[in-house]
Parts: structure tokens; C-alpha cells; sequence
């Protein structure tokens, strides 16, 4: 008998140290006796008191309850009781002085002897507030995400709408309009990178400026920190100065240069793009979409001003801000992604011929992959696929393959192993992909990357550069 009771001893000790390893509070309630016995860690969370207490016919700890929540916990411990003999709530403790909201999860289970009658009640008492937090933020993100993708799905459309209307061919409207969107693309992969609290300057001059003319651009200026807003905004205005830069400008020649230099004001900042060494210029005779969007972008998004200047010499543009374009720099930002040269879409010029080139794709969105496989199929390549799945892309591989276009990820699952077969068949490959990092390919592979969103030549090019042999 002396075993026994020393036994109930240690399993009663061993009970305590689990409920307090599981930081949970408990409680017992006696209904013969009408009385309430509470830990002193479900007091910690409740703000209750501890010990023994009146039970009041069991409503002695309602009032522990927050009243907004107490009906649809009494409800649903009614329900519980007369269904199972327990419940299991989660509602919020009564406002305390001094601390905020608690979210707590009860869970009680009736007691009954031998005859079936009710002797109480035993339960445990949870602060589940940190996961409570965590799930109102995946929701308050998941909102702010669903907000986003709206906006930039009515941004494309603008933009698509906007390019149409001042194009006349379809070549014309589908280059104008991918690069647009491929500088929205950059601009958010930055913001993305610093989980949206907004993007560098000079990161953003980077991604736009960065693989265009090696040798012939240059940028300096203090370090400051845009908004979101801003930072897509000023990236499109870069976009639209790069792009007539290349067309008709400075970076339409060898002996062009462009300098873009930005500095701090009193009222936000002031970016100052200069061209110097390229063709004579002259006025337009009259104001094309680039200029509209660029005096839209900086009066709506930079609470500033574009001034443009068609000196012979080379165009002069100055870009001012307000200060509600600035936002203070977190203290850790990644580096700037560096833009691959091969990811400038390519102008007119020789056709890209991939002629007898078997070329493997691999690629979960159909939309996407039914363009690849017409653009490769139009240079003259034999497609493979598309395989939308990993299974799909192994089962592919024990075909003769020249080279491959592999998306990063698939419908969840790495392309790793599809990759490491190719590089162990010394078959070469290029990465298309919607991950953004600081300019390495994914899993470290020596393979060039493309990021989407994409115009269908770029990989085209980049394969044909793939399937170049080496010189001797």
C-alpha cells in the first residue's frame, strides 16, 4: 500500500512538471462541494485568482472571460457538455490594466462516478496569444498580398492599354510592353527582397542600368530609401529613359555615355539623368507616351516633377521627389540583384536560329510554357515537353537532349534533381525563373538565369548562346 501511494506521489510530480513544461494552467472544479481550485499558472494567464474558490454553481471564473466573447463560449461549452462531457473554447481573457489582449484556449472534461452522476470538472487553460497574433498577421498579409497582385494586375493593364494606343505594330507594342513590365518586375523583386518595406536608390538604378552599355553608364549619390510606391514609379521612369537612351540616344553608340547622379533636398530628392557623346538631338514635335508616363509617374508616385531638356549635345532630365517618396532604411537590406545583360530584351537584328537544337522545357504554368515551346519551335528548335511536373521532366530525360530551359520550382517541388542529370550529362541549361535573389542562379548551379516576367526571345537568345561553340 506504501508503494501505491508513493507511486501517486511521483505520477502527481511528473503531471506538474508537464503542465509546466507546456506552460498550462489547470483547474478543478468540486460540485457536490461547489468550489473551484486553481492553479496558480492558470491565474498567471487569466489574471484570476488562485487557490480555493466559491464555485458559484460553476459561474465563479466566467467573469474571466472577455464579455464580447461570452456568449459563444457559454454556447459552445453547453453544447460540448451535453454532447461529449467536454469542451474545448478559445476566446479572450477579460481586459486586464497593464497588459494587452490574451487569447486563451480552455478545455474542460466532466468528472462521473460509477452511477453516472457529475462529481466536476477537470480542465487546462492555454495562452494562445502569440499564435493567435501569428494567425491575424497571415491574414492581415494574405489580405495586403491580394491587394498588391490587384494593383499590379491594374498596373499591367494600364500599361498594356497605354503602350497599345501609341504603337502602330505589333512588334513595336509587344517590345515596348515587356520591357515596361520587365522594369515593374525588377522594381518589385526588390521590394520583395526588403519584405516590402520599400527599396534602394541606387539598387534600383542597378537592376535598371546594370546590364545595358558596360563602360558607358555611370550613377552615384547618397544612400536613400523609397517607398514601395515610389520605388515602382521611379523604376518605370528609368525604364522609359534607358530604353529611348538605347533607341535614339546616348547607348545607341559605342562613344555615348549616360550619368545619373541624385541628392537629398529640404523637400525629398533630386535625380538628374545627363547623356553626353551620342547622336545630335532635337526636340520631339510632339510628346510621346514615354514623356506622358514619365511626368504621370514623378507628379503621382514621387510628388514631383520631370523636366526634360533636348539639348544637341544629349538629353538632360531631372527627376524631383517629395519627401513622402523617402522612407526611413531598415537596418539590414540585401544586396541589389545585378541584370544579366542577356536579360535586356533583344532589338531587331539577325533572326535567332536553334536549327536542329533539341531543347528540353520544363515548366508548371501552361501559359508560359505554351510560349516557349512556340518560340523555340519558331527558331527552329525540336521541343521536348513541356513537362509541367518533376516526374514528368525525369521521365523526359533519357531522350538525346542539346539543352534545356528549366523553371526554378514546380508547382512546389525544387527542379534539383533535373538539373544535376543535365549537368552530369554535360547537357547546358538556362534557369526561368519568378525567384528573385541577388543575381546567383538557383542551388548554385553555373547556369544563367532569367527572371520572369520575360519576353519569349530572351530565352531564345539566351539558349543560342548556350548552343555557341566554344571559340578555339
Amino acid at each position: 500500500m506504501a508503494v501505491d501511494a508513493r507511486s501517486a506521489r511521483l505520477d502527481i510530480q511528473h503531471l506538474e512538471l508537464a503542465l509546466q513544461a507546456a506552460g498550462l494552467g489547470e483547474f478543478q472544479y468540486d460540485v457536490p462541494g461547489d468550489f473551484y481550485i486553481v492553479s496558480e499558472r492558470m491565474a498567471a494567464i487569466t489574471g484570476g485568482r488562485a487557490g480555493r474558490i466559491p464555485a458559484e454553481g460553476g459561474r465563479a471564473l466566467w467573469p474571466l472571460i472577455h464579455p464580447d466573447d461570452f456568449p459563444a463560449a457559454l454556447e459552445k461549452i453547453q453544447a460540448g457538455f451535453a454532447e461529449h462531457d467536454r469542451y474545448e473554447i478559445e476566446c479572450r481573457a477579460v481586459p486586464r490594466e497593464g497588459r494587452g489582449t490574451v487569447w486563451l484556449r480552455v478545455v474542460g472534461q466532466r468528472i462521473r462516478d460509477s452511477a453516472g452522476e457529475i462529481q466536476g470538472v477537470i480542465g487546462i487553460v492555454e495562452d494562445i496569444t502569440p499564435r493567435r497574433v501569428e494567425a491575424q498577421r497571415t491574414e492581415n498579409l494574405m489580405a495586403e498580398i491580394d491587394h498588391r497582385v490587384k494593383n499590379v494586375l491594374a498596373t499591367v493593364q494600364a500599361l498594356a492599354v497605354q503602350t497599345a494606343k501609341r504603337t502602330t505594330s505589333l512588334d513595336g507594342f509587344l517590345q515596348a510592353f515587356a520591357g515596361r513590365l520587365k522594369s515593374l518586375g525588377s522594381a518589385n523583386e526588390l521590394l520583395t527582397a526588403a519584405r516590402w518595406r520599400g527599396a534602394a536608390i541606387d539598387h534600383l538604378v542597378a537592376a535598371e542600368l546594370g546590364g545595358l552599355a558596360p563602360g558607358q553608364t555611370r550613377w552615384e549619390g547618397p544612400d536613400l530609401f523609397l517607398t514601395p510606391r515610389a520605388a515602382n514609379g521611379l523604376s518605370l521612369a528609368l525604364h522609359e529613359l534607358s530604353t529611348n537612351a538605347l533607341k535614339f540616344g546616348a547607348l545607341s553608340v559605342e562613344t555615348g555615355r549616360v550619368d545619373v547622379t541624385w541628392r537629398l533636398t529640404e523637400g525629398g530628392f533630386v535625380l538628374d539623368w545627363s547623356e553626353t557623346g551620342g547622336p545630335v538631338v532635337t526636340a520631339p514635335t510632339q510628346a510621346g507616351f514615354g514623356s506622358t508616363l514619365l511626368n504621370q509617374v514623378t507628379r503621382r508616385e514621387l510628388h514631383g516633377a520631370t523636366t526634360l531638356e533636348f539639348r544637341p549635345t544629349g538629353l538632360r532630365a531631372r527627376l524631383e521627389a517629395g519627401a513622402a517618396a523617402l522612407v526611413s532604411r531598415p537596418e539590414t537590406v540585401p544586396e541589389a540583384p545585378v541584370r544579366r545583360a542577356m536579360e535586356s530584351i533583344p532589338g531587331p537584328g539577325d533572326p535567332i536560329s536553334l536549327a536542329g537544337a533539341r531543347v528540353l522545357i520544363v515548366e508548371d504554368a501552361a501559359l508560359l510554357a505554351m510560349e516557349l515551346e512556340t518560340g523555340l519551335s519558331e527558331a527552329g528548335a525540336e521541343v521536348l515537353g513541356p513537362a509541367y511536373e518533376l516526374e514528368e521532366a525525369m521521365a523526359l530525360l533519357g531522350q538525346p537532349i542539346d539543352a534545356a530551359v528549366l523553371d526554378a520550382n514546380l508547382n512546389g517541388l525544387s527542379v534539383q534533381p533535373v538539373a544535376e542529370l543535365l549537368a552530369e550529362r554535360g547537357v547546358p541549361f538556362v534557369f526561368a525563373t519568378g525567384y528573385g535573389d541577388t543575381g546567383a542562379p538557383p542551388n548554385g548551379f553555373d547556369a544563367p538565369v532569367i527572371r520572369k516576367p520575360y519576353d519569349v526571345t530572351q530565352v531564345t537568345a539566351a539558349v543560342a548562346e548556350l548552343l555557341r561553340p566554344a571559340a578555339p
